[in-house]
């Protein structure tokens, strides 16, 4: 499924003309270039290998000087790739911009979420705690037991308990889109997308 990099700029809202307020979310995205094309015969899969954002040659390690000598192109901040079914129209040093979509389309769109640092489990994982009425002792906001007394007597894996939160790839699919500023390369959509400010997002066609 073909699709562009971006940044994501912030958030905002745009009035309709009803005057009705709808809250988007603002990205920067593309233009994206085509670094190299993978066929099945070479590579055993068919995918679109893209670089977005032009960084000074002096910035890049000497193994990625090398990459972006051989594929003949100027050095990108960030190099993302795209599984795709056929690469029929597709081909070396094409450019993707946010034309590739359009307004009220629906798109899925891939980010990390926000790092939350060390967390408790009433956060990370919306444990209700013990009671906190008059007479108790306990850690009212514990995560209580973690194992059993017999058998197997360990603390089984996947066990939900306390630790680092946040900073995980998450995926919101069919997300709409509102407006679209070619020139300026900001696409406008609908709603709250996972990241932080100027946080690397991916957006595909909507399934």
């Amino acid at each position: 499924m073909i699709g562009i990099i971006g940044k994501k700029i912030g958030m905002t809202q745009v009035f309709d003309e009803e005057g009705k307020v709808t809250p988007v979310t603002v990205l920067q995205a593309g233009p994206c270039k085509v670094l190299e094309i993978k066929n099945k015969d070479k590579h055993g899969y068919i995918s679109i290998k893209m670089g977005y954002e032009s960084i000074a040659e002096k910035k890049v390690n000497k193994p990625m000087t090398g990459y972006f000598k051989a594929v003949n192109c100027a050095p990108v901040r960030y190099i993302r790739e795209f599984r795709v079914k056929n690469i029929r129209d597709t081909e070396l040093k094409d450019t993707f911009k946010v034309d590739l979509f359009q307004v009220n389309e629906l798109v899925t769109v891939t980010g990390t979420s926000k790092g939350k640092g060390f967390a408790g489990v009433m956060k990370r994982h919306n444990f209700a705690g013990f009671i906190a009425s008059h007479g108790s002792h306990e850690s009212f906001r514990g995560g209580g037991s973690i194992g059993m007394c017999a058998t197997p007597g360990r603390v089984l894996k996947g066990q939900k308990m306390a630790g680092h939160m946040g900073t995980d790839r998450v995926t919101v699919k069919n997300l709409k889109v509102i407006k679209i500023d070619v020139e300026k390369n900001l696409i406008m959509i609908k709603g709250a997308i996972p990241g932080h400010r100027n946080g690397l997002v991916l957006l595909k066609k909507g399934v």
